[in-house]
């Protein structure tokens, strides 16, 4: 994967928290999820899910996906998520990135080894990648509607 580096800002607002909401579209229409994510070294987002799952067989189908991320019960004023979209991706089994992603996602969620059952379990199922191409750090903290936004630069469509 070639090396990318996204904001500081928003690296940290995704770091900050574990759980984004997916959206992808299938055959039935569009669709959003919940799952908790690991942010790699690379700045991409990794989740466990079955291939089997709707959204598994959605994005497997169509890869393209949107999400976002922020704390629930936030006042106005305080609001800070971040939005974005890209490519999903199964990591496949045995692969060096799959183990990369794995270590990032354990780390991230410690408990998930600590359980010998659940870690085999989730061990055993796949393991998927979200690569953005654009995101968006909205930080009304900073001022009303201060937005951070940064693009890919293999983003398709990108200008310039």
């Amino acid at each position: 994967m070639e090396a990318v580096t996204i904001d500081d800002a928003i690296l940290t607002a995704l770091r900050a928290h574990t759980t984004l909401t997916l959206a992808y579209g299938d055959a039935d229409g569009p669709q959003a999820c919940a799952v908790l994510y690991a942010v790699t070294g690379e700045g991409s987002l990794v989740f466990v899910s079955s291939a089997t799952t709707r959204h598994g067989g959605g994005l497997a189908n169509d890869p393209r996906a949107a999400f976002t991320v922020q704390a629930d019960g936030q006042r106005w004023t305080e609001l800070q998520g971040v939005q974005g979209r890209g490519a999903v991706r199964r990591l496949a089994d045995g692969s060096p990135e799959r183990a990369t992603a794995w270590a990032a996602y354990t780390q991230r969620f410690p408990f998930v080894t600590a359980d010998e059952r659940l870690g085999a379990a989730l061990a055993a199922t796949d393991l998927w990648e979200l690569r953005p191409s654009w995101l968006r750090l909205i930080d009304n903290a900073r001022g009303f509607g201060v937005k951070t936004e940064w693009t890919a630069p293999f983003a398709p469509g990108r200008k310039g």
